[in-house]
């Protein structure tokens, strides 16, 4: 059943800019690095900076999110500050929502930032976070909404991908897997659209009309979303096991491998153009050779990938710590104490390290 929709009082709440203190060097405004210069330098890091968002006392923050050239970063209280994330310097800072308001997927699609806040379809502005279309598409989402050039798609609870016309949101279709199963995912471009079910189905179709190009199948539930790199599709599924395929034509798939975690996986994998990152609960956190499919190594205490430069590969642990791990070897390098840190985002682009801690202080390091 829709869930009803409240009247949306929060939609003439102020955008304006709330106050960020710029990015700083070590002991600015009394405060000190999150993490220290002497236990870098074991590691061969580097502090690039610093910036600290003003976070009230018992505020806590839910979302760290690289996306291209930005560091997104979300509080419990629903403020967003958008970052620099080479530099530090806050672009804009803005109360998207009031405290509470459930937001949803946070997408950027040209110069607008697509979320989902009290199931209405929300596009931000993202160069100065404020408001733009706000719109009720009559369906309860229940996936993150994506878009390309033409068409809005969004997975609802009946079973069925909506495509709306980007322009004036009017519905043109809908599509939906040949088992109507739940869409618990989707990725889209201007060649094709790609959505995963909670039957382990993972459906091509034309981006502007249902008409399907090839389909995969797997046994049990997708976990997480699909990370799509150029041709290729990784998923974790539920029956334990990592996949990888590969569209190789316009109308067909391959199999490329599968690992097998033998843990019921609940996230997706973190991809590089090196090695795919699978958490498994209980197992850790195992790289897995990307072209190989054969397990590198595994990190039993490993919760995420931070980031990966070269061979090394930086992993944030449940005991909060900063693991080094060489993929060549398989071999633990080098650790160190980050427990000072509670957020992290994990970045597949570069070599850079953002964590957070709990006075709202922001930290990039990489490798020197």
């Amino acid at each position: 059943m829709r869930r009803p929709v409240m009247q949306k009082t929060w939609l003439f709440l102020a955008m304006g800019a709330l106050l960020s203190v710029p990015a700083t060097g070590d002991g600015a405004h009394g405060l000190e690095w999150l993490v220290s210069k002497d236990l870098l330098d074991p590691l061969r890091l580097t502090s690039v900076w610093q910036t600290t968002v003003p976070i009230r006392q018992g505020e806590r923050l839910e979302m760290l999110m690289v996306l291209g050239d930005r560091l997104y970063v979300r509080s419990a209280e629903n403020h967003v500050w958008s970052l620099d994330r080479h530099s530090g310097n806050v672009l804009f800072s803005s109360s998207i929502a009031p405290a509470g308001f459930p937001v949803f997927g946070w997408n950027a699609y040209g110069d607008r930032l697509i979320t989902v806040i009290d199931n209405q379809l929300v596009e931000l502005d993202a160069n100065a976070g404020t408001r733009g279309r706000v719109t009720d598409l009559g369906v309860s989402v229940i996936a993150p909404v994506v878009r390309n050039s033409e068409f809005f798609y969004v997975s609802a609870a009946d079973r069925r991908l909506h495509a709306f016309r980007a322009r004036n949101l009017i519905e043109l279709f809908k599509a939906s897997a040949d088992n109507d199963s739940v869409i618990t995912s989707v990725i889209a471009d201007e060649d094709m659209v790609v959505f995963a079910t909670d039957a382990g189905n993972l459906v091509a179709m034309t981006p502007d009309a249902p008409r399907k190009l090839w389909q995969f199948d797997a046994v049990g539930a997708m976990a997480g979303p699909v990370v799509r790199d150029g041709r290729s599709f990784f998923f974790a599924n539920k029956d334990t096991c990592v996949y990888r395929v590969d569209a190789t034509g316009t109308n067909s798939v391959s199999f490329a491998w599968k690992y097998q975690t033998e843990a019921i996986l609940d996230r997706a994998p973190r991809v590089t153009a090196a090695a795919v990152y699978q958490y498994a609960p209980g197992r850790g956190v195992t790289a897995i050779g990307r072209n190989s499919g054969k397990a590198l190594w595994s990190l039993p205490e490993g919760v995420d990938l931070l980031a990966e430069a070269g061979n090394k590969a930086y992993v944030f642990t449940k005991d909060r710590t900063l693991v080094v791990m060489d993929n060549a070897s398989g071999r633990r390098l080098l650790w160190v104490n980050f427990a000072e840190v509670s957020d992290y985002a994990a970045n597949v682009a570069d070599a850079k390290i953002y964590v957070a801690g709990r006075r709202g202080r922001i930290l990039c390091v990489q490798p020197m």
